[in-house]
């Protein structure tokens, strides 16, 4: 058997460290170099194990962002332990686009890229999100709060996000958090509201990101719901 996780998690790491496992551990690493494994070098993924080690680039991923890049390790690792061809993972990674809702990229408008990651539900999936943006920012946010610490977004917000348009019934918390840490902040009650606000303030080269870090059942019914009104209230600008 083996164990196949992040090298980087210290709960998990320190859960490895009080429970002995029998499994053979591959950790996945960003940051170290490990002996057995799969770490980053340079633009090379390298993947170690006791028989050998394989190569792949990393800077051709369909998917962008530094978690994307850690679930791409984990694949790799699982997909070399069980036999697949090297042509065929590296054609994987190459063309997976990934999952609806889950930083999906809608339209690019105007030289403005639209994004849908619905699916952000919690502070911790909206981070990966934010983390991943390289053009400024406006985000769509908000919802049914789960009880979040915003505060853990606060400086990925001061570095990549020009604006924050909240969407929900409630937005006071966000308002608290946030509406001294950009130039613009507005509240909406609507999927087509928020967008159409969203497309007024972006410029040529900026990104619309719909990361809520929410639950959706204050205004729809579910996140594919959220996700997919926003898709079509892009498609109706």
């Amino acid at each position: 058997d083996f164990l196949i996780y992040d090298a980087e998690d210290k709960v998990i790491i320190e859960h490895l460290e009080n429970h002995p496992i029998q499994a053979i551990k591959l950790p996945f690493s960003l940051e170290k170099e490990k002996q057995y494994g799969t770490y980053l070098k340079g633009k090379e993924f390298k993947i170690k194990t006791q028989e050998d080690t394989m190569e792949l680039a990393s800077d051709s991923l369909a998917l962008e962002g530094r978690h994307n890049l850690k679930n791409t390790m984990a694949a790799i690792t699982a997909a070399k332990l069980v036999g697949i061809r090297k042509e065929t993972i590296r054609e994987s990674i190459q063309n997976f686009q990934g999952a609806a809702h889950r930083l999906e990229k809608v339209l690019k408008i105007h030289h403005v890229q639209y994004i849908n990651d619905s699916k952000a539900t919690n502070v911790n999936a909206t981070y990966y999100a934010l983390d991943s943006m390289t053009t400024p920012t406006v985000w769509i946010v908000g919802g049914v709060d789960k009880g979040n610490d915003y505060k853990a977004l606060m400086p990925l917000v001061r570095e990549k996000v020009k604006a924050i348009i909240c969407l929900g019934e409630d937005n006071s918390k966000l308002r608290q958090t946030f509406v001294n840490a950009v130039d613009i902040f507005v509240e909406t009650f609507a999927m087509s509201e928020a967008v159409k606000v969203a497309y007024k303030i972006a410029e040529r080269g900026d990104t619309v990101l719909l990361s809520p870090a929410c639950a959706s059942f204050d205004l729809f019914q579910n996140y594919e719901d959220r996700g997919n009104q926003f898709k079509e209230a892009i498609k109706n600008l």
